[in-house]
């Protein structure tokens, strides 16, 4: 039930290794789901529960409960699998210790994960309590989103598969959107095309929002229907094997405001110089710095937000964000065979106005490789 050959994870655990040997690491306590993923092919939601992924330069064992046993078993390259008992009083970090210590660990430099969806501050208080004078704890959240930046060709073909399922789905959803229509049939028509493409769940809710609440940036519980003039912002992923392809767009139905063609061409010529800014050996500073300069000489500025968009690979609920973002000086390094999703959005609450435009590119030797199909003009209907 593996995603990737064999030696595709032997290749992952040996640039694991060399990091945490370059940081003097005896070993590593993985609590992120897609580094657990990343790293062995373990598939689950079970993060929501305590479990920890230790690896050492001989070995990896895996702490989890009994309802994950099997899910290990069937969808990692694991064989060391230990199981801490549900029980009133349950301290799981007991049993990580009972490992670690067993392992040799003792008076160690262990690295650890803390930020990540994957431990709460409880288990990590629990975990610092109990390794507290035992071993020495070293903050290594970047270390594994940092490998998992650029994709293997075996990654490359799964990000191209999520984004024909996420085109799929806006074909399916697009007649849809019409005067009269329930969100609640344009949001089955979009992910239900994208499931009968074979799609996997999303790692957090698609957005859909009209009228007013078209300007959200977030997901909002309850549905509305379209009115014969309306506006409408989606954002959806499509997934195969976890591997996320994000786009976005907002439809208008019926004629458009002044105010929604000025905001669209203003974030279609933000969106393709961001595009043109997609560079390897460049800072992802500049890929920011070209979406405010285009915007803000549209007199936007006070309309658009302080990041423009983020890297995408394998990612786990409740984000399918990776952490590395384009905003003001940020920081992180451009290269090759990087998957970088790019949104132009635009809320004007004075007038009411809302405008996104965004998609997903691959970086290549000389740039972006947008990976939809979905034209950048402005979708009318109605």
């Amino acid at each position: 039930m593996l995603h990737f050959a064999p030696a595709e994870f032997d290749a992952r655990a040996d640039r694991l290794r060399a990091e945490m040997a370059a940081r003097g690491l005896d070993a590593l306590l993985l609590f992120a789901p897609e580094s657990q993923y990343w790293l062995t092919g373990y598939d689950t939601f079970g993060y929501c529960f305590f479990q920890c992924l230790v690896v050492t330069p001989e070995r990896m064992a895996l702490v989890t409960r009994s309802a994950d046993l099997r899910q290990a078993q069937l969808t990692s390259t694991l064989d060391d699998i230990r199981v801490w008992k549900d029980a009133a009083g349950a301290d799981p970090s007991a049993d990580l210790w009972a490992m670690l210590e067993g392992f040799g660990l003792s008076g160690r430099r262990l690295g650890w994960e803390t930020d990540t969806h994957g431990l709460t501050m409880a288990n990590g208080r629990r975990v610092e309590a109990r390794l507290s004078g035992r071993a020495e704890l070293v903050e290594a959240s970047d270390l594994v989103p940092a490998l998992r930046l650029v994709k293997s060709p075996a990654e490359i073909a799964l990000v191209r598969e999520a984004a024909r399922i996420a085109d799929a789905g806006w074909a399916r959803a697009l007649p849809a959107i019409r005067p009269g229509a329930e969100e609640a049939e344009i949001l089955a028509a979009l992910q239900g095309g994208m499931f009968a493409e074979g799609g996997d769940y999303p790692a957090n809710p698609t957005i859909i929002g009209s009228g007013d609440l078209a300007l959200l940036c977030r997901f909002q519980s309850g549905r509305r229907r379209l009115e014969a003039r309306d506006q409408l912002t989606l954002e959806w992923a499509g997934v195969a094997r976890q591997y996320h392809v994000a786009n976005m767009r907002a439809a208008i139905v019926g004629d458009p405001r002044p105010e929604h063609l000025k905001m669209h061409a203003a974030a279609r010529e933000a969106l393709e110089a961001c595009e043109a800014a997609l560079r390897p050996g460049r800072p992802m500073a500049e890929v920011f710095d070209a979406h405010a300069r285009v915007l803000d000489a549209h007199g936007l500025a006070a309309h658009r937000l302080n990041a423009c968009g983020y890297s995408l690979g394998a990612r786990f609920a409740p984000s399918w964000m990776d952490p590395q973002m384009f905003y003001e000086g940020a920081p992180a390094i451009m290269a090759e065979n990087m998957v970088f999703f790019l949104h132009m959005i635009l809320a004007d609450s004075d007038s009411g106005a809302a405008m996104s435009l965004g998609r997903t590119s691959l970086v290549g030797p000389d740039g972006a490789e947008p990976l939809s199909r979905i034209p950048l003009d402005l979708t009318v209907t109605g």
